[in-house]
């Protein structure tokens, strides 16, 4: 978590069965429209960091260390709510990207599973448990999150009760004053479908123990949170203190190849890119009792051309490499798995396997990530083609030029 003022938590209930674009509207629309339109008003330089716990029934499996997701649902619910960030931002006129400046607004969205439905026990005891995943549960969110500046949760009866679980096991970790619990709008939530139903027909997803991504993560916003938080979804995590390790390889576009970009002044160098990106996974990847003020820091090592991090003693690495051409280390690391893009990386996947299979090594697993719109929400379906009202760098940079003239 980056240093400064302290990030603010909203609690958001179970997702709704189904979870399709206009039903995520009505149950999570109103809560984000009233916690934005609050931390905008942040005297805050840096702006707002707001970490959004979307808490419900995330994996599956019996037991801890082989727990499992289905990737191709969760990456869509976490389009869903990116999206509406981002229509409800450009709505209130709000800056979404990293230190994005007084009164912008850092929402960042991590899956916490827990079912709603069971008792905590009397006895439950606080601790930092990772499974194979890198979603945690709810427990060990309580356990590793913290401290807060303010807690929001949505004012119905759903609301009410998460929010009395929550700081039931929370009671002891941080004092908090009234004035830090806000109530704010709650959504519509329609369950048409049973959990029973929806969990019989999951096909959970394998994961990957090396699993790559590409981009330029230029002023990191709502797009580059969602690649990056579905790209992490897919890692095999081993155990902690094992001699195994996952690795996570994002390559990022070095600045020579973006001098003919828009408004190319305001792009923000290579490793201020590469940075941002370990920053923020860190709000998902680091679990420390410590909490993100007393904890220490992840261990950065460089070298010319690349950045690597380790996280949870050592057992997940990320690697932000410096890349010159439209392939990076896809081609020049044999020891991948899996290749995550958007709908407007797609072709770049299909050329990634095709050199790779020239090199005699074996291709990539692609998984595609939906893309963001800004777009106002309707029964009309998204064509993902249509790219030009979504949240881009190149959008960023303009506001920035244009405020400098």
């Amino acid at each position: 978590m980056k240093p400064g003022e302290l990030p603010s938590l909203l609690l958001l209930p179970p997702p709704p069965r189904p979870a399709g674009p206009l039903e995520l509207s009505a149950a999570y629309r109103p809560t984000l429209k009233s916690v934005i339109s609050k931390l905008r008003s942040s005297k805050s330089p840096n702006g707002s960091t707001l970490i959004i716990a979307l808490i419900a029934p995330v994996l599956s499996g019996q037991f801890r260390r082989h727990k499992s997701l289905v990737w191709s649902e969760q990456q869509s619910i976490l389009a869903g709510i990116y999206s509406l960030i981002s229509l409800v931002c450009s709505q209130l006129s709000v800056a979404t990207e990293v230190d994005g400046g007084p009164g912008s607004v850092d929402a960042r969205v991590v899956l916490v599973d827990h079912d709603v439905t069971k008792r905590i026990s009397e006895d439950f005891k606080l601790a930092i448990e990772p499974n194979s995943t890198v979603v945690v549960q709810l427990a060990t969110f309580v356990a590793a999150y913290h401290p807060w500046k303010q807690i929001f949760s949505a004012s119905t009866e759903a609301g009410h009760q998460q929010l009395t679980n929550y700081l039931r096991m929370y009671e002891g970790v941080q004092t908090l004053n009234q004035e830090q619990l806000i109530a704010v709008d709650g959504g519509l939530t329609l369950n048409t479908q049973s959990l029973e139903s929806v969990q019989e027909a999951r096909s959970t997803t394998t994961p990957h123990s090396v699993v790559c991504l590409g981009g330029t993560f230029d002023h990191l916003h709502p797009g580059h949170k969602l690649l990056l938080t579905a790209a992490i979804l897919l890692l095999k995590v081993p155990d902690e203190g094992s001699s195994e390790s996952c690795s996570f390889v994002v390559g990022i576009t070095g600045d020579e190849l973006l001098k003919n970009k828009k408004y190319a002044e305001f792009v923000q160098p290579w490793e201020d890119r590469a940075m941002s990106v370990i920053e923020f996974l860190s709000s998902m990847l680091e679990l420390q009792k410590q909490g993100w003020k007393r904890g220490a820091a992840p261990k950065i090592i460089k070298k010319d051309g690349e950045i690597t991090a380790l996280f949870r003693s050592g057992t997940i690495s990320v690697s932000c490499v410096q890349i010159q051409d439209a392939f990076g280390p896809t081609i020049t690391q044999e020891n991948m798995d899996a290749l995550v893009v958007s709908g407007e990386t797609r072709s770049g996947g299909a050329a990634v396997n095709a050199k790779r299979t020239e090199q005699g090594w074996h291709p990539l697993q692609i998984f595609e990530v939906d893309v963001l719109s800004a777009e106002e929400i309707t029964d009309e379906p998204t064509k993902t083609e249509n790219f030009a009202s979504k949240i881009s760098s190149t959008a960023i940079r303009k506001m920035r030029a244009e405020s400098h003239m």
